[in-house]
């Protein structure tokens, strides 16, 4: 049974997915353009890839990380997507509503949330409704042919062959790193702890980031600042978490400002000029953000001369892994808009890349497949390139979100994070005290 997919179309496919590869399961003209048959292939397999092809030469389809069934219910899946082929480049279009993703219909191919549906009622058609759960132009996307030359379907699975790292890490020095941190002085008397910002977009894991550094140093997982699933920012308040080293430990050298998660709508998150009054150390902590309204001199709490310790020295983008290669335009904007900004405060910046088990099963199967994943090397330079961060100041991590117990190679990571946290506030004091590095 030869796939019609060329090699080409199945890395390219793959290379969204992460270290997979495609095992063919169902082939239309040889198994019959049937529900019947498409389930009896394909039933209770996961990942699943479905491609459509018509005689107009348009290659198209869908992902769901759930298996098929014939329950006749909607399946939740928040990374289902469909795809069309335009040349050898992929467009994606996200599930808009997750809860939506996929109906396991018997009598049907691969039914996409009423929006797309390969083999609809056991025939060789396409049902299409663009709107419906997923958004895209049918003529983009199949050329609004919806007869079906062909449809197959591929289940996705981990290629477990090996690279060689690609970035040097030691896993086993968890013990050495915390103490490094603990004794970590700034290098400049009048500041005590070193302030990071954390700005992302919402969902992306801030608070969660800060949950999870404050696990590593409790050596229990914690919940400390609200973290979750939501449209809209969870986190209202520009806070301020200074991390203790254990309970009733001695405070960490470092305070992790926590804001208002970006959002790609004007007037909605956290906004510039919000932004520029954090840097500059004019907002007080538990500050409640009105993104119609940014703060002003004459407000309650309003820092009028910040001094040193209460300025940003160092700014980490949070960007979910997830998400990278479908970040809005508008919200692309923003960050680019904040960045030249920092810029030009001299803050040094970098990217926390989070969900990488989510982006990638190789990597989720073990996290210290994270420097051997080419797919996650690949997020990394495409954030690096949307950010304008070098890949040099892009760093992997693994919150804590749904684990109960603690795992020594996701602390190693979130403890690396932490250390490039405290060297580029070192380069910050350099370029503010430039005769005390010679």
């Amino acid at each position: 049974m030869n796939p019609r997919l060329t090699k080409s179309q199945q890395e390219t496919i793959c290379s969204k997915l992460g270290r997979v590869k495609l095992q063919l399961l169902y082939k239309a003209s040889i198994h019959g353009f049937t529900g019947a048959a498409f389930h009896q292939r394909c039933d209770n397999r996961c990942p699943t890839v479905s491609v459509g092809y018509n005689s107009s030469g348009y290659v198209f389809g869908g992902y769901t990380k759930q298996p098929f069934s014939q329950s006749g219910q909607y399946v939740h899946d928040d990374q289902a997507f469909l795809f069309t082929f335009s040349g050898e480049q992929l467009i994606k279009y996200p599930v808009t509503t997750p809860v939506y993703a996929v109906k396991m219909m018997a009598n049907s191919g691969p039914y996409f949330g009423e929006a797309l549906v390969l083999v609809n009622g056991s025939q060789p058609i396409v049902y299409n409704n663009p709107g419906n759960y997923y958004t895209f132009n049918a003529a983009q996307m199949h050329g609004n042919n919806l007869n079906l030359t062909e449809c197959e379907v591929y289940q996705v699975e981990v290629n477990s062959e090996l690279e060689k790292p690609w970035r040097p890490m030691v896993w086993e020095q968890q013990t050495e790193m915390m103490d490094s941190i603990k004794s970590y002085s700034p290098m400049t008397s009048s500041v005590s702890q070193i302030r990071v910002l954390l700005i992302g977009p919402v969902g992306a894991g801030k608070s969660s980031f800060f949950n999870s550094i404050n696990s590593v140093f409790r050596g229990h997982v914690t919940s400390q600042a609200i973290a979750g699933c939501s449209t809209t920012s969870l986190t209202t308040q520009f806070r301020t978490y200074s991390l203790k080293a254990g309970r009733g430990g001695k405070p960490l050298p470092i305070i992790l400002c926590d804001t208002m998660g970006l959002e790609e709508t004007t007037g909605a998150g956290l906004e510039l000029e919000d932004v520029v009054n954090i840097l500059k150390g004019h907002l007080p902590d538990t500050y409640q953000f009105n993104p119609s309204a940014p703060l002003h001199s004459e407000a309650h709490g309003y820092r009028k001369s910040p001094s040193l310790k209460d300025k940003i020295h160092c700014v980490a983008y949070i960007i979910d892994a997830c998400k990278v290669s479908i970040m809005p335009p508008k919200l692309e904007e923003k960050l680019d808009a904040i960045r030249r900004k920092v810029n030009l405060m001299g803050i040094p910046q970098l990217v926390l890349m989070t969900k990488v088990d989510d982006a990638c099963p190789f990597v989720s199967e073990d996290i210290r497949n994270i420097y051997r994943s080419s797919y996650i090397k690949e997020m990394m330079q495409e954030v690096s390139v949307r950010t304008g961060v070098p890949l040099s100041c892009v760093v992997p991590v693994k919150n804590y979100s749904k684990e109960l117990e603690l795992d020594q190679n996701c602390d190693i990571l979130l403890l690396t994070a932490i250390i490039q946290m405290l060297r580029f506030a070192d380069n910050y004091f350099d370029e503010l005290n430039p005769l005390s590095s010679r």
